[in-house]
Order: C-alpha cells, then structure tokens, then sequence
C-alpha cells in the first residue's frame, strides 16, 4: 500500500549504490504486511460464521487479534520511505500536489465507490446516499468502508512529516526514538483525554504518534538499519513475546466486551504494533538472503498493495454474499482461506495489468 499509502519506490531510493536492495526491503515489506491485512478481515468473516465458544471460534479470535497490526505497520513504513525523500529533496510544490494525487484523490474516490457498493449489496439502505450527516461521518473519519480510515491518517502523516524534518536531520537514534515515541504516544492519549474528546480518535495521526517517530527515525538511518537490528534484535524479540503475551489476553476480553482501563489496552496495542512493525522490517531484510522466489512473489505484492488494499474486503463481501462459509471447521477454515487467496490474487493481477494505463492513475493515484 504505501504512498497514496507510502512513497512510490523511486522517490526513496538514496543517491548511489544501495538503492535497489533497500527498495526490495520496502517492497517484502509492503507485501508481508499486506498479507496481514488480508488474513485479518478473513478471519474477522470467518468468525461471523463460526460457532462461538468452540475451539474454531477461539483460535479465529486468537488470530484476528493477533494480525491486528497493519495500520501502525503501513504508517511507520510511509514515514520512513517519505522522511527517505524529504532528506534527499523537499520542494513543497511537488510533494504536496504528490501527495494530493496520490493519496488524497483515491481516498475521495474509494469513499464513494465503497458508499455505493454497501447501498448496491444490500449493506446500506439507499437512503443512506442522501443524508448529509453520513456523507460528513464517512469523508472526515475514513468511515465509507471500514478499511478506508486509514488513507486519511496517511493524508495527515503526510502534512506532519515535512514540519518534523528538522528532527528528521538531526537522524535521532532508533533505540531513542523508540523510547521517545512512546512518551509522545502516551502525551497524544492523555491530550485527547482531556482536552479534545475526538470521536474517532484511530482516524487521525494523533493516534501513531509512535510508528511516526520510529518511521523518522529509521528512515534518517536507513542504510544503518540492518546492523541495527542484528544487535538490537536479541532485546527486542524477546520484547515483543513480553508485549504480545501481555496485550492478547487485554485485546481478547475488549473484543468479547469485558471491561478493560483504555490506557492499558491502548498502550499494550501501541507497543505491540510497534515491535511488530521493528520485526517485519528485520524478517524483510532477512528475507533479502532467502529464496529468490519467495522474496519475489513477496514483493511482487508489495508493489500493488495500495491496489490490493483498496479492493480485498470488496472481494471478501461478494464472496461472502454468494456463499458464506459454512460447514465442519475443517470445510469452514478451507473456504475461508480459498477466500483470503482470492481477495489477495485478484486484485494484485488486476493492479499489475493496470499499471501502465492511465486508468490505473485514475483509479490508484499511480
């Protein structure tokens, strides 16, 4: 996804040698989280149709709050590859119209492509096309559909990162930032507890406080990156069990409407998402010395996960409408997953043709 989600490839590749390897890093990573996403919203259908309180159900639930992670991944990853860009050139001009056209254009289009999808699937009622109060809610807060939130934080990422170059120059330490962007995120938290009272406090970049100043400052520290985490890695696994052993259980009552305090489920599902996104660049590096094929394929999905992004829970819906997952666990699990496969292969066969056509400029911003 990136640019519209994140900057395209070229805006982020350094002047000189390491160019190519490094995009190949972004890509894998693109596609891996991509992935994510995908499994994330199959499993969320999955569990509509799974016995609830059976083994099926638990495991389904136990998953989906696990692959939880896509929208802090996706905003550390536009920040890396935009503060990338910025440090070798900013013109305003240029980045803002980019970022006009490249995501803030797709963004209004999928918003009403999506408005008029759930009214034509029965989701809506048509009534629903005329009231201004939910053409308000669905445009200020990303709610057209219910993945589309996050090309508006991404747009106002976007605005923030040129005012944070300054810092970005400074090429802050990650370990810092890490440490840093945690306090941010829990000043944001306690700013909107007390003063703003926003309403959908996830559809803003208030809400990423921490992947933004970790996106900073990895992106300032790009080419250090590797060696980095080759270090750091035996501390931060080791983190992120802890973290994940200690938010599962916090996500899992929160879905099944216990009570839990928000600042510890919040602050649990910051660090978590946080040490995920750290991880999966670390796995996409490793990646780089794997299989070619696989990094490959990989990739591959990463360079149309805007395209994918936009248009899986569309393919989820169709499927599921035409014919639910149902049956034994085992029949239920396999349609679910042939379901998953197709909601990530036909969007990215369709991306992929599209892109040298000005329709897919139309359509995707690029």
């Amino acid at each position: 996804m990136t640019e519209g989600v994140a900057a395209r490839v070229s805006d982020s590749a350094p002047a000189g040698g390491p160019g190519p390897a490094r995009l190949s890093t972004v890509d894998v990573f693109r596609g891996l989280t991509i992935l994510e996403v995908v499994g994330h919203h199959a499993s969320g259908m999955a569990l509509r149709h799974a016995t609830p309180g059976s083994g099926t159900h638990e495991a389904l639930l136990v998953l989906n709050r696990t692959l939880h992670f896509a929208v802090p991944a996706f905003v550390f990853l536009s920040c890396l590859v935009l503060t990338r860009s910025l440090l070798k050139r900013f013109e305003p001009q240029r980045y803002y119209w980019r970022r006009l056209t490249r995501g803030g254009w797709p963004y209004l289009l999928w918003s009403v492509l999506y408005a008029l999808w759930y009214v034509w699937s029965g989701q809506r009622v048509p009534e629903s096309l005329s009231d201004p109060a939910r053409w308000w809610t669905w445009l200020a807060y990303g709610k057209a559909s219910y993945h589309l939130y996050f090309l508006l934080v991404a747009l106002e990422v976007y605005l923030l990162l040129p005012l944070l170059l300054p810092l970005a120059r400074r090429r802050p330490r990650i370990s810092a930032a890490l440490v840093a962007g945690i306090a941010a995120q829990l000043g944001a938290y306690f700013l909107n507890r007390e003063i703003l009272h926003l309403q959908f406090p996830a559809s803003t970049a208030l809400w990423y406080m921490l992947p933004v100043t970790l996106g900073l400052a990895v992106g300032a520290r790009l080419d250090e990156f590797e060696d980095w985490w080759r270090r750091r890695r035996v501390v931060l696994l080791p983190l992120l069990a802890l973290a994940y052993s200690l938010y599962l259980p916090v996500a899992l009552a929160y879905v099944r409407g216990e009570q839990v305090t928000p600042l510890v489920y919040s602050g649990l599902s910051w660090t978590f998402t946080a040490l995920v996104a750290l991880t999966l660049l670390g796995v996409a590096h490793a990646l780089q010395r794997g299989p070619r094929r696989l990094q490959t394929m990989i990739a591959t999905l990463g360079t149309v996960s805007l395209q994918i992004y936009l248009l899986h829970p569309a393919v989820l819906q169709a499927l599921e409408l035409w014919r639910a997952p149902s049956g034994t666990p085992a029949s239920l699990l396999l349609q679910v997953v042939l379901y998953a496969l197709l909601a990530v292969l036909v969007p990215a066969a369709l991306g992929r043709a599209l892109l040298p056509t000005r329709l897919s400029v139309w359509l995707f911003g690029r």
